[in-house]
């Protein structure tokens, strides 16, 4: 099927009647010319196509990878609580007669000990900024005290442990901010 824009080759080749060789060329060579740059248009969008097309490969596989990454991260959250409870076990375990102490605390540190290599094999960091400078990305401020020899703006005291899961923070540090020797 032909139409007016694109006749098929052999009615383009033919030579329209009453012109001579050189207008003939001319015509010829037009033809040429827009043929080449429908081809260089042609050739540069198939490029652009093919250029997205990888494109979006690439983002759907970050994206996957990044959901395979943090998939866990909600699981993870919950066994936080689980080993604030431990460590606020260990805490207390100072105010329990010594027979039983040494036991339970022993048992304890196991347990939150393997807790936080199974929580560290699957990417969770615990941060524990205790004497470092405050950091409002990492550290949540939930008061401010004299400090003695620790400079201002410096994490005093820990009240709760942050967690990160590969580089994102999973829960804030809950800390007391220094103000300063005082």
């Amino acid at each position: 099927m032909t139409d007016a824009h694109h006749p098929t080759p052999d009615a383009a080749a033919a030579p329209e009647p009453g012109l001579s060789p050189e207008a003939e060329l001319a015509r010829l060579r037009d033809q040429l010319a827009e043929a080449q740059l429908a081809l260089t248009a042609a050739r540069d969008a198939q490029l652009r196509a093919a250029a997205e097309a990888e494109n979006r490969i690439r983002r759907a596989e970050n994206e996957a990878a990044k959901a395979r990454k943090f998939a866990s991260e909600e699981v993870l959250k919950d066994f936080l609580h689980i080993t604030d409870s431990l460590e606020l076990g260990l805490k207390a375990a100072g105010t329990v007669p010594d027979g039983v102490a040494k036991a339970l605390v022993d048992g304890v540190q196991m347990t939150l000990k393997q807790l936080l290599s199974a929580l560290e094999k699957h990417g969770v960091r615990q941060i524990d900024p205790h004497g470092q400078p405050f950091n409002a990305e990492h550290h949540q401020a939930m008061s401010m005290a004299p400090g003695g020899e620790l400079p201002a703006n410096h994490v005093l005291s820990v009240m709760q442990k942050g967690y990160s899961l590969h580089d994102r923070l999973l829960r804030p540090a809950l800390v007391v901010v220094s103000q300063g020797g005082g």
